[in-house]
């Protein structure tokens, strides 16, 4: 699948967002792609991740035993992954402020781990992910996610593959432009408030 392709999956669940958006990260930006939007298409999930399958290395492809992903976001994006490798998908939850897996899901020691995110902004949500997967007893070959925003920024520490990338421009809250600050923010994605 190609960028445009790929965005044109964004476009026609009306995902790719244009406004004054709040990250989860903190930072402000003028683009926003709802994963969650795209998601909620099987199809299109479907069609996303075994894209995303077909554009990993061989070798990584092969390795993989089990996906995992953080909660909330990642939830969909790595059950469809999990799906097109033909392996168990389980996700990561915080219930005290730091992922762990829960729900009776377990890795057996050095099971080879596939982190899959549906966004990566900053790395630091897939970092917390990839240690929680080691204190787990498992060991991450590799990062996939839908979309990476990081402008080429992130590192996770290990082979990172996402299916687009997106060099949309991000600001502090107190270095916005003229025009991103005359208009209102809001926050879509999975932390915004209820």
């Amino acid at each position: 699948m190609t960028e445009d392709q790929v965005l044109a999956e964004f476009r026609a669940a009306d995902a790719l967002l244009e406004g004054h958006f709040i990250l989860s990260s903190g930072l402000r930006s003028p683009r926003y792609l709802q994963c969650a939007r795209v998601l909620m298409d099987p199809r299109r999930g479907a069609r996303l991740a075994e894209a995303l399958v077909a554009s990993l290395p061989a070798d990584i492809r092969e390795s993989i035993e089990a996906v995992v992903s953080p909660a909330m976001g990642g939830v969909i994006a790595g059950h469809e992954m999990g799906r097109a490798l033909g392996v168990e998908a389980m996700f990561l939850e915080r219930p005290e402020g730091v992922f762990e897996l829960r729900r009776g899901f377990r890795l057996a020691p050095g099971t080879k781990v596939l982190m899959m995110e549906d966004v990566v902004t900053t790395g630091l949500s897939s970092r917390e992910a990839i240690a929680a997967i080691a204190r787990a007893g498992g060991e991450t070959v590799a990062a996939a996610a839908l979309v990476d925003r990081s402008n080429g920024t992130a590192d996770l520490g290990v082979p990172f593959f996402p299916l687009v990338r997106i060099d949309v421009p991000t600001y502090a809250a107190d270095a916005l432009p003229p025009e991103l600050a005359a208009i209102p923010a809001i926050k879509p994605g999975s932390r915004a408030a209820a």
